[in-house]
């Protein structure tokens, strides 16, 4: 109680994001492409967002939840306006931001902006320095932002110290409801002591820990290989209101194969991330539209324990299991195989996970929709993962 009074009042308490969120992102599929003569089908332009509002709304990806449609970097103009306003880049969004949400908003979707707390993005856009703070927030609220991706280019630890607790109340003071993504953690190594994740729970909905994910699988493996290292620390910060990101989800590019795709979708479901799409919904692929549509991994990601999942396995033949308790005391196991050889047979016990004795449970594989009843604590079982792969499994006891 003493260390809650202490800190300093800039409560987010706006009632948002009480699950991980869920959209689609611009960013790591998309980038800073601005070439709209060249490229007029993939530059950052409000046709591009006209375009993935359509495919949320009518693929069925609405329906499971994916609401939020986030522009992220590249998106303004150059130059703020005569009254230190940002403006969107009056080419590539001709109708404006407000028309865009309005647009999004019409399709039952929330619409989410980027801005950086510096003098400027990482892609040399206008910046919200300390003094534009407010009038930012107010900005986004009047154009019905949803969303808020507050970035850390170009800024002091000193700047961000001051300016992600400012803009939290900035937020709270416009009275819209948008939900505060920031990257204060990533940009102060993520970790104790340089990160408190107790005022940062005041402060954000949810905040970047750690590196930009790239298209690729190394890239998928180091940002997991830093959570779990940390798990720690950070798996007791999230919960309802607010989430570790280990940012986007990056199937249906280029660089993951199926196995690997259906990974990460467990592993950031089992960590209770939110679920940023960034991908072109346009062109994606059947399987991994299957994978992000998985009724069963929505559910057990969005559970509203909001407890995050940890590694409670790690096994010389590069298998790990990670486990995630949900409500009505079920629970999320993922095996995971580290191993680039054959499929892998590997065989354990509800007992060697630390499951409560004599008790038996009913099991539900995520991905293949199999089930196995009157599974025993004590029983045996054999689980066959393929290289880079997963098995998922959703428990809940019967007796």
């Amino acid at each position: 109680l003493a260390l809650a009074l202490a800190l300093p009042s800039v409560a987010l308490d706006n009632g948002l994001a009480l699950t991980p969120p869920m959209g689609w992102l611009a960013w790591e599929r998309f980038r800073c492409n601005v070439n709209c003569q060249q490229d007029p089908h993939n530059c950052i332009s409000e046709k591009l967002f006209f375009e993935m509002a359509d495919r949320l709304a009518e693929d069925g990806w609405r329906e499971l939840g994916y609401e939020y449609i986030n522009i992220d970097d590249c998106w303004s103009a150059k130059h703020r306006d005569a009254a230190g306003r940002l403006l969107s880049d009056p080419e590539r969004f001709p109708s404006g931001i407000k028309a865009l949400a309005d647009y999004v908003h019409a399709r039952g979707l929330k619409l989410g902006i980027y801005g950086d707390l510096g003098t400027l993005t990482c892609g040399g856009y206008p910046g919200t320095t300390l003094d534009h703070v407010k009038l930012d927030a107010q900005t986004f609220a009047e154009w019905g932002v949803d969303m808020l991706k507050l970035d850390g280019c170009y800024s002091s630890a000193e700047e961000q110290a001051e300016g992600y607790p400012e803009m939290a109340r900035a937020l709270n003071a416009t009275g819209h409801p948008i939900v505060y993504s920031c990257s204060w953690p990533a940009y102060q190594g993520g970790l104790p002591p340089k990160v408190n994740y107790t005022i940062l729970a005041e402060i954000c909905n949810l905040w970047r820990n750690y590196d930009d994910i790239e298209d690729s699988w190394d890239s998928v493996l180091r940002i997991l290989d830093w959570f779990f290292a940390n798990q720690d620390v950070l798996q007791p910060v999230a919960g309802p209101g607010h989430w570790n990101d280990p940012d986007m989800l990056i199937i249906g590019n280029f660089g993951l194969s199926y196995e690997q795709s259906r990974s990460q979708m467990a592993l950031w479901t089992v960590m209770a991330a939110p679920l940023l799409m960034s991908t072109d919904l346009r062109t994606i692929s059947p399987s991994a539209k299957e994978i992000l549509q998985n009724r069963l991994m929505i559910r057990i990601n969005q559970d509203p324990l909001g407890i995050q999942g940890r590694r409670i396995v790690k096994e010389k033949s590069h298998i790990e299991v990670f486990l995630r308790p949900l409500s009505q005391a079920a629970s999320a196991l993922v095996f995971f195989s580290r191993r680039t050889d054959m499929p892998f047979f590997y065989t354990t016990s509800l007992a060697k996970l630390q499951f409560p004795k004599d008790t038996i449970y009913e099991v539900q594989d995520v991905y293949s929709g199999k089930i196995i009843s009157g599974l025993k604590t004590g029983d045996n079982f054999t689980v066959v993962i393929n290289p880079s792969g997963v098995v998922m499994w959703y428990l809940y006891p019967t007796a």
